[in-house]
């Protein structure tokens, strides 16, 4: 075995994975999304309807959330953000106090900038033209550069998020405050999607890849953006198209119109969004979640058929798979591990005895389901390994006497830099094990990871394009910018202690 496999067994299964120096205390050690956008322009109830939006999307998003409204009466602005789930943070009472007919809502995981109220979202700001509020899904790749020049040049930063490089982009720039927006939008890099307001107007914008997904809706007279189609089906409201690659929406008194800001890139949707991310219910370029994923799960078996008793998903993102599976194969699929939604972080406990029993508040295997069985577990992803290894085991002590892997993404080996919160490629357990050795890791007795060919068709669009018009740098390495040369530069500024 490498040095490198030696030094991911001790963080398996053990108390060192509270101690890893990361941060986390949470047991699971899935992917997290960066945020949720959503937006409303021209409707009277704009709060109410972002709070509804805000809650759809809450997936992606549960540390902080925010609403900055527009109060078309004086053109002032109110907003409130907090620390915690939507719920927790509105009220009737606060969102009362937020009038006006257009707003910008988020949703926050952090992973560009750390925790804390300062980098919840939307950013509020005072320029020379009055209010300004940003909202983003993403990560600018290059904003520890574009920082640190600004602040040569006299820009004095008040959170350590990298959405607040674009408010300085603009307010520092002499032009209209379109023509600053697209200047700003032009200079980043990274993979975004922006909602910008001000006190008359408010812009929508995509990256050039499309890297982050943004959909614009109608409802009654007015507009909605939202990371997720869902978020309509919540509010009410009609799915109209995507925000195109590079496209800027403008939105005043006017009405709306659309202009470019950068020419149309490579579609690059991230792949994780198919995977784990977006809701089963959503759309992304024209093509169902749940769908996707059984299709993904058809696919496994085709590729891979194991001889069981039961098919079961690990919850709740691999469900869809695991029904995709047992319909292709004829296995039954049976509900055969249980998620407590409702268990919140597990604390620290002072031993292992009591630490294990911690991970059974959260997950726990149905023992008449799966006791002298033949098992077939179906995960959307393997990261670290720990989550996987963890339900394996669950299940032999439940009584499966066979646990067989099944993986609905190829392995994730490599970093995300456009605002997926990816430990360290060290951390990666398919960055330096075989399939081979990660079996062993987690203790299951086969594994299989779908082929890149078949999680490609499985997921489908537009045949014409690179990848079905997808990144698959997570898996493959192939990043549609140039993020490893940013990412160096970054590095060694951080390295510095310049930012």
């Amino acid at each position: 075995m490498s040095k490198e496999t030696v030094q991911l067994q001790p963080k398996l299964w053990t108390g060192n994975y509270y101690n890893e120096g990361n941060g986390r205390d949470d047991l699971f050690d899935k992917l997290r999304e960066e945020c949720g956008v959503f937006g409303v322009f021209g409707h009277p109830n704009a709060s109410m309807l972002s709070y509804y939006g805000l809650h759809a999307l809450q997936h992606r998003g549960e540390e902080s959330c925010g609403i900055c409204t527009v109060d078309t009466a004086n053109e002032g602005f109110h907003y409130h953000r907090g620390m915690g789930l939507t719920k927790e943070v509105f009220d009737p009472a606060k969102l009362g106090a937020l009038p006006g007919d257009r707003a910008i809502g988020h949703v926050r995981y952090s992973t560009a900038g750390g925790k804390g109220i300062a980098n919840a979202q939307p950013l509020i700001f005072k320029y020379r033209d009055g209010d300004l509020a940003v909202a983003t899904n993403g990560n600018i790749v290059n904003a520890p550069e574009i920082r640190r020049e600004l602040e040569l040049q006299g820009s004095i930063f008040q959170t350590t998020s990298d959405t607040e490089v674009i408010a300085h982009l603009i307010a520092r720039s002499r032009k209209d405050f379109v023509s600053a927006a697209k200047d700003a939008l032009h200079r980043i890099t990274g993979g975004y999607a922006f909602l910008i307001m001000t006190n008359d107007k408010m812009l929508v914008a995509s990256d050039p890849n499309g890297l982050r997904p943004l959909v614009m809706g109608e409802l009654g007279d007015g507009y909605v953006f939202s990371s997720e189609t869902c978020a309509f089906e919540t509010v009410g409201a009609h799915y109209v198209r995507d925000v195109q690659l590079g496209e800027l929406l403008v939105l005043d008194a006017d009405g709306l119109r659309s202009e470019r800001f950068a020419p149309m890139e490579r579609r690059a949707i991230c792949a994780m969004e198919y995977i784990y991310f977006a809701r089963p219910d959503s759309n992304i370029n024209g093509i169902n979640l749940h769908s996707a994923r059984k299709r993904m799960g058809s696919t496994m078996a085709m590729e891979s058929f194991i001889d069981a008793d039961v098919v079961t998903g690990a919850p709740d993102s691999s469900i869809s798979a695991a029904i995709g599976y047992a319909e292709q194969t004829g296995i039954p699929y049976e509900l055969g591990l249980i998620k407590n939604k409702y268990t919140g972080r597990t604390f620290i406990q002072p031993s292992q005895e009591l630490r294990e029993q911690g991970v059974k508040m959260k997950l726990s295997a149905v023992r008449k389901v799966v006791e002298g069985k033949r098992v077939i577990m179906i995960e959307d992803s393997i990261v670290r390994g720990t989550t996987t290894r963890r339900a394996v085991i669950l299940l032999r002590e439940a009584g499966a006497t066979e646990v067989h892997v099944c993986v609905a993404s190829p392995p994730f080996s490599n970093p995300c830099y456009y605002g997926i919160d990816t430990p360290d490629r060290k951390e990666l357990i398919a960055s330096s094990n075989s399939t081979e050795q990660i079996r062993r890791l987690i203790h299951a007795d086969t594994l299989q990871f779908i082929s890149k060919e078949g999680f490609i068709e499985a997921v489908g669009g537009n045949d014409g394009e690179y990848n079905r018009g997808m990144c698959l740098a997570c898996l493959d390495n192939d990043y549609p910018t140039r993020v490893e040369a940013e990412e160096k530069r970054n590095a060694a500024l951080i390295k510095s202690d310049i930012i």
